[in-house]
Parts: C-alpha cells; structure tokens; sequence
C-alpha cells in the first residue's frame, strides 16, 4: 500500500484543522445572528405591550401590520382581539402569564399565513395581554446566512488547503534538497556534505547533526582504508620473505645446515605472520564493539612479575635491565589481556628505547596504573597524538621494526576496561606510557563477553 507523502499528510492535517476551525466559527455566527434576532423581536414585543398598556387597551384592535394582539378575560375569554379570533394561550399558560411575563413561541399560526410566531404575555389586572410578531425575517436572515456559510465555508477551506501545501512545500524543500544531496554520496566520494538552509531552524540543526555524522563517518572510512593498506603493507613482507626462503630452499640440492637455516628462517617469518594476524584480530574486534573480558581478581604485582619474567632473557642479552616496582595492589579485570597489554609496553621499551625498563602497577585516586619507563629519547611529538592509532611509528628517532600495533592494542585493552592508555612525559625524559583502568569499573558494569576470547599476550621477541 503507497503511504501519502509528509507534504501531502501535513496539508491534509492543516485542512482538517481548519475545517474544524470553520465549522466552529459558522455554528457560532449563526447561533449568535439567532439569538440577536430573537432579542431584537423580544425587544419590539415588550414595547408594544408597553404601548397597548399606556393607551388602555384602546389601540389593541388597531391595525399592527405583521403582529397580533389579543387580552384574555380572567375566566380565559376573548375580550379583544386583532387579527387572531381563538385565544393564543392555554389554560396553564394564563396562570404563568398572570404570575408575571412570559415568552412564547407558536409554530404556524394559520392567521398569519402559517409563519411562526413570538409571543409575549403579560398580566393585565385580572386580565392577560397577548402581543405576538411574525418570526418569517429571522427565519429569512438565519437561512440566508446559511446559503452563504455553505458556499463560503468550502471556498475557505480550499484555499486553506492550497496554502498549507504552498507552506509545507517551502518548509520541506531543504529536506528535499538534503535527500538529493545525501543520494548523491557514496563511499567513492564522502567528502560530501548536506546542503543546509539560512533559516537556523530545526531543519538546519537537524542538517548540521547529519554533517557532523558524516564527517566522523568519513574519518572512520578512512581509518578502515588506512588500515587495510598498512594491514596489507606489512603482510607483504613476512610472506615475501617467506616465499623467497622456501623458493631458495627448492632451486637446488641443500645440505643439512642451509635446510635447516632455510626453515629456522621461514618458521621466523611464520610466527611474525601468526602474531600480525592475531594482532589484526584483537583490533578488528575492539572495532566491532569492545573485546570480550574474561573478569578475576588480580595482584599487581603478580601480573608485574609474569610480564618481566616473559623479556628477562631477552634483556638480559640486549644488555637491558627491568625494574619491576611492587605495590601489593590488586584489580579486577581480564588476567591475559592486562598481560597482552603490558607485554606491549615492556616490548615497546625494550625495542626503541635505552637504559632501564621500569615497570610499575600502583592504584591512584581509584584508577589502576600500569607504567612503564625508559630512558631513551621518548615519543617523538610528531607521534604523540596519533602514538595509539594501528600502524602508528615514528619516522626519525624510532626504527620501523614491528608493524606499530602494540601502542593499538594497549589502548583497546584499556578503553574495554573502561580506561584509557596515555604517553607522560616529554622526550628527554624518556618514554612513559600509562594504561590506566577504573580499580572497581568491572564490578559495577557488565563487560561485553563473558568467555575467554583473548588472544594469548605476544611471546617474547629475541
């Protein structure tokens, strides 16, 4: 079934108001034309009565052009009559009347050409004087002012209505301009915008709101588009280098050793496919909504420990030291992820920056923060505000080593805690990235998941 169009609904609710609205007005004039026209001919009864009354009844037989007069005996006789021979009241009306004024009405009298008739009756001593008037010229007026209102009102009514349509087209006219425009938009070109109109009414805020979400839109396509390529970029290369190994591997008779060589390097290059890809993973899944969380209770500095212990060995022969920090704290969250996360900064740490790695968990004003510091040259402020964006890297101070995802995942870690992750501090102190989560978040709200979905924490790179 076709549903009418928004213009069409508003211009048929505006003429049913107003419909409505001259309906009123026309029961309202013609109840009110009546009721002036009944006091008008009330008025014009009670002066001829008065009149007939100062004269002594003398001037009843006398002519009264379209009235009638007539004064009733105390027994209901006829004492005097103009124009009508019965007497014009009952019995019950005589004793209302000798009580004191009264109005009434008679359908068609058959002496006064059967038109209606407003009579007034008054006491007159024992007596009882009738005065009546014709009611042909109200009845005339009221029906005239009825042809009219029949003609008028539906003229009215029309032209209303044209010019509810008129108005709801020129009201709805940016909405139409805003419905062509956002047809026109598609992934290809999403620089695109709603046109909005000058007015600053609803309509243009409504616009604006639009524009707003299309550009945080744009931004997250572009993300999405930056992604992918960096995604594929660095694909690229462990699976180049893995396809040359084994290529170099088949080209000719290989002894034990450069078999062995060959594959110790394809397994390498495996396991940095296996680690993007699970990376890629977590990110793509933070993406659709949060990751799931498995909630316990932890120690701090149990969680410390098992990240440090995991690079010992590769600290140990890069000539590094961890510093582990105890607190004697503990949090609530999702053990594996708090260790991805912290494995990412201590990896982080130990692959760009110099001199010792320290590692501190401590709970401030109710938030958990999970430090870690070194003593190299620091974030680059080139890099400081897009440092936790996927594929983020510096390109001077830094080395393009890893596919810039670790920094990523520790802020997907901390954002479905309900935190957030931070870089302090300037370059010449260092590097110090922060994770910090509410201490008690995972009590008081139900995290998204249920089930352990995390990807294990990164092994350690040597």
């Amino acid at each position: 079934m076709t549903r009418l169009s928004l213009r069409l609904r508003l211009t048929l609710a505006f003429a049913v108001a107003m419909a409505l609205v001259l309906t009123a007005v026309a029961v309202i004039l013609y109840v009110r034309l009546g009721a002036t026209l009944a006091e008008g001919v009330d008025d014009s009864l009670e002066a001829r009565a008065s009149a007939i009354a100062a004269t002594g009844f003398r001037s009843l037989g006398a002519g009264t052009g379209d009235g009638l007069a007539q004064l009733i005996g105390p027994n209901g006789q006829l004492v005097a009559s103009a124009r009508v021979r019965e007497p014009m009241l009952d019995t019950g009306e005589l004793v209302r009347a000798r009580a004191g004024p009264v109005f009434l009405r008679r359908g068609a009298v058959a002496a006064l050409e059967g038109e209606p008739v407003r009579l007034l009756a008054v006491p007159a001593g024992d007596s009882v004087l009738v005065v009546g008037a014709t009611l042909e010229e109200r009845e005339e007026a009221l029906a005239g002012l009825l042809r009219e209102l029949l003609v008028v009102l539906p003229l009215a009514l029309v032209v209303a209505a044209a010019g509810g349509y008129v108005l709801a087209t020129a009201a709805l006219r940016p909405v139409e301009a805003m419905r062509r425009r956002a047809a026109e938009i598609t992934s290809a070109d999403p620089s695109q915008r709603l046109p909005l109109p000058a007015s600053g009414d609803e309509i243009a805020r409504l616009g604006a709101t639009l524009n707003e979400m299309l550009g945080r839109l744009e931004d997250g396509l572009e993300r999405e588009r930056r992604f992918v390529a960096d995604a594929s970029h660095e694909l690229r290369t462990p699976l180049a280098l893995l396809r040359t190994e084994l290529e170099l591997a088949l080209r000719r008779p290989r002894t034990p050793a450069e078999l062995e060589a060959a594959i110790g390097s394809a397994a390498a290059e495996t396991e940095r496919l296996s680690r993007l890809a699970e990376n890629l993973l977590v990110l793509a899944t933070a993406g659709r909504g949060g990751l799931p969380l498995q909630i316990e209770e932890l120690e701090l500095d149990e969680l410390v420990e098992t990240v440090t212990r995991r690079f010992t060995t590769r600290a140990a022969t890069e000539g590094r030291v961890l510093a582990p920090m105890r607190s004697g704290a503990r949090v609530v969250g999702d053990r594996l992820r708090l260790e991805q996360a912290l494995g990412n900064l201590v990896d982080n740490a130990l692959r760009h920056g110099r001199g010792t790695v320290a590692v501190q968990a401590e709970i401030v004003a109710g938030t958990v923060e999970l430090r870690v510091t070194d003593e190299g040259n620091g974030v680059p402020a080139e890099l400081g505000s897009h440092a936790f964006e996927p594929f983020a890297r510096a390109d001077t101070s830094r080395s393009h080593e890893g596919a810039g995802l670790g920094l990523a995942i520790v802020d997907a870690v901390a954002r479905a805690h309900g935190g957030a992750a931070r870089i302090d501090g300037d370059a010449a102190d260092g590097a110090r990235v922060v994770l910090s989560i509410p201490a008690d978040a995972s009590k008081e709200r139900e995290l998204s998941g249920g089930g352990s979905a995390s990807a294990d924490p990164p092994p350690e790179t040597s």
